[in-house]
């Protein structure tokens, strides 16, 4: 039967040992110690240390834990429980916990990876946009996008609180006559006209005021 995950990896905490959870993500490392294998696992909240015990998983499971490669997509069930007091690792907000793997699924089994997702990695920005959803999985892009997200989030708070209504304005309109050159996107469904970016984009805020919005 196929797993669906119950919990991000980065959110389960003490709290959680003893329970029985189901976490998704995709293979950050992989440490085989000879019979059982330690899995990070990392999705969008975070990491989480999986343990594979050839003695508690069935044969396949272990044998399919062995043969990921990093960046391979997993969901695990298992319990949590905590760590011992030699392997608690203070960086991590999950790192006093881990996940005893009772079953697996391997979503989708990685290749060799194109270039190296460590943080200090330097690797030539063609080679990151040709693997574009590789690249979004480092850790430096991520923490980009949560601070865009906060910051915007900031922002409309302020602005809501003092009265102000978001409204968007088209992003294209119909091509008007300017200084400027316009950048002009071919209609599909009027052949031969053309969109445009607004060379006069203050005219849509007089719009609104004298709207009354």
């Amino acid at each position: 039967m196929a797993l669906k995950r119950t919990h991000y990896c980065g959110l389960i905490r003490e709290s959680h040992i003893g329970r029985q959870v189901t976490a998704g993500g995709w293979v950050l490392s992989k440490r085989d110690m000879g019979g059982v294998l330690f899995i990070d696992l990392r999705d969008r909240e975070g990491v989480l240390q999986v343990v594979f015990d050839a003695g508690h998983i069935s044969p396949a499971d272990f044998q399919a834990a062995e043969g990921v490669k990093n960046q391979s997509v997993l969901l695990v069930s298992g319990e949590i429980r905590l760590r011992g007091p030699e392997t608690v690792n203070p960086r991590l907000e999950t790192g006093t916990v881990e996940l005893k793997a009772q079953s697996l699924q391997v979503v989708s089994a990685a290749q060799t990876l194109p270039f190296s997702l460590e943080e200090d990695a330097r690797v030539r920005e063609e080679l990151r946009l040709e693997y574009r959803f590789l690249d979004l999985r480092r850790p430096a892009m991520y923490r980009g996008l949560q601070f865009r997200h906060r910051v915007q989030r900031a922002a409309e708070a302020f602005l809501w609180d003092r009265g102000f209504l978001q409204v968007e304005t088209p992003i294209l309109t119909k091509s008007t006559p300017e200084g400027a050159r316009d950048y002009l996107v071919p209609s599909r469904t009027h052949p031969g006209a053309f969109y445009a970016l607004p060379q006069s984009p203050q005219i849509f805020k007089q719009l609104l005021m004298v709207g009354g919005v």
